[in-house]
């Protein structure tokens, strides 16, 4: 019995040992060929680096501001009677905008003014028999100082009622009406928000080192998202007295036209100054650049022979760079180019250093200075 064991055993040990051969054969087998393995070569879109003249200009983000706008308001308490302006509309310097009840000033008036008619007679009087000497200097003082005081009680009560009739300061665009009639307005309650919008300040800063570029009339172009397309020109007319300490920047002003009123105290725009002259500079998509926090870079397409197969394949190189100023689709490269490379214009977050690559253009995105999108 313990013969025909053994052998069972032995013959179970020989069946695993070469199923083990097998296997180690097989896996050897695999690394081989995970060693010889070679990716496909990526598809990329380039780019022809080269020098391009752009026009000489500072660029900047600027709030537009009425040259004149205030929130109007009362002076005095009291009640609202008659509003005269529609929201919205244009009025001229004048123009009545609100009546508050003036019914007591009103009241009061012609009292005061008799009484200021009364006292002018009675001085009247005084002063010639002073000149007879047939009253007292200090009657004719009293009779001065009483027709002083009721003029004065005229000129308070119409200045009382003058507060109440508001009117527009100067001509402008009304905004919207914040007061309702019969309401009982406090001092300085606001009633309605005017602006003269024709023509409209740009108001923008710019770094410190501008300023020897900068002077009163140098021309200035300003854009906004909500009107794409239209271009708005201008020319700078104020350059603040100081720098800002804090951040080193000169605040500046320009003042455009806005006959069409499209332009709004409080929109969001961008500034373009025009400067004299043309910077060569040398320019690249801007999605072609990798940007990340230890420096940005580009990949650059490079001829290199396979030593195996003695072939020549194209493959990138990541070339750090320093960036300038970007415009429209492009970006300046301070340093790390040269000029005639051949960079991957798009995708090149998902390339690596030395990987193979191959060149397809057919839907390589056009770029531009001024791009237009279709879908904005």
């Amino acid at each position: 019995m313990k013969k025909p064991v053994v052998l069972a055993i032995f013959g179970v040990l020989i069946v695993a040992g070469i199923l083990a051969g097998i296997k180690i054969l097989q896996i050897g087998k695999m690394i081989d060929q995970g060693k010889a393995f070679v990716p496909p070569p990526e598809t990329v879109t380039t780019y022809q680096v080269q020098r391009q003249q752009w026009d000489a200009q500072l660029n900047a983000v600027a709030s537009m501001t009425a040259v004149q706008g205030v929130t109007v308001s009362a002076e005095t308490p009291g009640k609202v009677v008659a509003i005269a302006f529609q929201p919205g509309n244009n009025v001229r310097v004048g123009d009545l905008l609100l009546l508050q009840d003036t019914s007591v000033e009103e009241a009061q008036l012609p009292g005061a003014e008799a009484a200021a008619v009364l006292t002018r007679a009675n001085l009247e009087r005084a002063r010639a028999l002073l000149a007879e000497h047939a009253v007292a200097e200090a009657e004719y003082d009293a009779a001065l100082a009483d027709h002083s005081l009721a003029v004065a009680t005229v000129a308070q009560l119409k200045a009382a009622i003058a507060k109440k009739t508001i009117r527009a300061p100067f001509a402008g665009r009304l905004g919207i009406r914040l007061v309702n009639l019969g309401q009982m307005l406090k001092e300085g309650e606001a009633i309605v928000s005017l602006q003269t919008l024709d023509p409209i300040f740009a108001d923008f800063t710019l770094p410190q080192q501008s300023l020897a570029r900068l002077r009163s009339g140098v021309p200035v172009r300003v854009t906004t998202d909500t009107f794409p397309g239209e271009l708005f020109a201008g020319k700078i007319s104020a350059i603040n007295a100081e720098v800002d300490a804090a951040t080193r920047n000169i605040r500046l002003q320009a003042t455009l036209a806005n006959p069409q009123e499209l332009l709004l105290p409080g929109m969001f725009t961008r500034v373009a100054i025009e400067l004299p002259g043309r910077n060569e500079v040398l320019a690249v998509p801007a999605t072609a650049v990798l940007y990340a926090p230890y420096g940005d870079s580009v990949y650059v397409i490079e001829e290199q022979k396979d030593e195996k197969s003695g072939q020549t394949g194209k493959v990138l190189r990541q070339q750090f760079i320093r960036l300038g100023e970007k415009r429209g689709d492009f970006v300046a490269v301070i340093s790390g180019l040269q000029g005639n490379e051949t960079v991957v214009s798009t995708g090149a977050f998902k390339l690596r250093n030395g990987q193979a690559v191959v060149v397809d253009n057919q839907l390589a995105p056009a770029f531009s200075l001024e791009p237009k999108p279709e879908n904005n």
